[in-house]
């Protein structure tokens, strides 16, 4: 298998309550604590992480029409495990936004105490996307859950098993045409699906590694920091996308940091 020329490295939230926020990741997602002090927390899988949380009681409290995070989703590495998740959220009475089949993965969606988005999905096999000329059709249809259920019958959740990570961010931006400008054109990836409002973007073929919106964001401004949500995303490239970046860290248009470091 080749080495993958991007993924993504980690997504770090500011919060206002960072105990009750980790142990919302550790105990509903199944993000392992792997260091954690008065100030902040980095839970993952193995010894990666991939979620940093960081305290600031007197950041100003993002609201959900501004730019920044829409959702972090987490990549599981079967169906199987998906549906392990789902009887383990329903033991826990965990309430669901929402439940896609998207033709390329299946995905259920939720959001973390303060009110930051999470998809966890799994993804079909890559032989069955369907590609017409660079574009991955996608869509967003009913998810069988009883079907999806009984996939993980037999075993017992433990947790994000090995080989999870963060699959794709999506954000919220106020406009498209900058939003593309930067993430294909200084980023240089590929936009590989277009939805009314949403951009998709990735690297290697994959359905998307980012995406932007303008759902509930349309003409919002450089978000104000600091605040809660996110505060950096973190990209790992290949040293020839890296070597093709103009800085080790970048702004998007809406004042989301983005930094980059090798994969």
């Amino acid at each position: 298998m080749s080495t993958p020329s991007l993924a993504i490295g980690q997504v770090t939230l500011t919060v206002h309550d960072l105990d009750v926020t980790s142990d919302f990741y550790q105990r509903v997602i199944g993000l392992h604590l792997l260091r954690a002090d008065a100030a902040s927390a980095s839970l993952g899988v193995g010894d990666r992480t991939l979620l940093e949380l960081r305290l600031d009681k007197a950041a100003r409290a993002r609201t959900h029409r501004e730019a920044g995070l829409f959702h972090t989703a987490f990549l599981l590495p079967s169906r199987g495990d998906l549906g392990r998740w789902l009887g383990h959220g329903a033991r826990l009475r965990t309430p669901l936004q929402g439940a896609s089949d998207h033709l390329v993965s299946e995905a259920l969606y939720l959001a973390d105490p303060e009110g930051n988005g999470i998809e966890i999905y799994s993804d079909r096999p890559k032989e069955s996307w369907s590609w017409q000329d660079g574009q991955v059709r996608m869509a967003t249809e009913p998810l069988d859950l009883e079907n999806l259920y009984a996939a993980g019958a037999g075993g017992e959740w433990k947790g994000f098993p090995p080989g999870s990570g963060i699959g794709h961010v999506h954000l919220q931006v106020g406009a498209l045409p900058p939003a593309e400008a930067f993430y294909a054109g200084t980023l240089g990836l590929d936009i590989t699906c277009r939805y009314p409002g949403g951009t998709f973007y990735s690297a290697d073929g994959y359905h998307h590694h980012l995406a932007t919106n303008i759902w509930s964001s349309r003409g919002a401004p450089v978000r104000e920091m600091p605040s809660t949500g996110l505060t950096e995303l973190r990209l790992l490239l290949s040293p020839e996308r890296l070597a093709a970046q103009p800085a080790a860290a970048l702004v998007d248009p809406w004042g989301t940091p983005i930094a980059l470091a090798a994969i």
